[in-house]
């Protein structure tokens, strides 16, 4: 119901499809579509990473990126098997290789199933640059070494109280 309710507001908000579609890399490197609502006009080029106040973010996608209702679609991932609750967030395809080119160890997020949230998203938030990714990345490496159920829980508490505040949000 939700869901639904969120893709009739996307559709009358602008025009374009409901969902954005996009390759990212999963675990074992294999490449799997990340399915998200539509924040963004359609058809509108730019980067693959978005900054604070970008321009091509609608009216209702500032307030689904600010309270992360975007990211409600990967719940069909999670039950594809693509992704996990949590774990490192997966990267674009065009990013991803880029990175794994450039950052030592960087393909060892590919050790598990990448996340609707992790340590690094909730730590680190947004990073798109060479050194603000190796950043992110040690969360991420620190997550594959202390991985359990403990943290799992740590980092979705964390998740649900950076949801309320809308930090970060781009």
């Amino acid at each position: 119901l939700v869901l639904g309710v969120i893709g009739a507001i996307v559709r009358y908000d602008s025009p374009g499809p409901v969902f954005f579609v996009q390759s990212r890399v999963g675990r074992r490197r294999r490449v799997f579509s990340m399915i998200k609502f539509r924040t963004m006009y359609h058809g509108v080029q730019g980067p693959s990473f978005t900054k604070t106040g970008d321009p091509r973010i609608t009216r209702v996608g500032h307030f689904l990126r600010r309270c992360r209702l975007d990211e409600l679609p990967q719940i069909f991932n999670i039950l594809r098997g693509e992704m996990s609750w949590v774990g490192p967030r997966p990267e674009a395809l065009s990013l991803e290789k880029g990175y794994a080119r450039d950052i030592e160890h960087f393909a060892l997020r590919g050790i598990v199933r990448p996340g609707l949230t992790g340590w690094a998203q909730i730590n680190q938030g947004y990073a798109h640059e060479a050194d603000a990714m190796r950043s992110k990345l040690e969360y991420d490496l620190y997550y594959l070494k202390h991985c359990s159920l403990w943290l799992d829980l740590v980092i979705v508490l964390r998740t649900f109280a950076v949801v309320f505040r809308g930090t970060g949000a781009r």
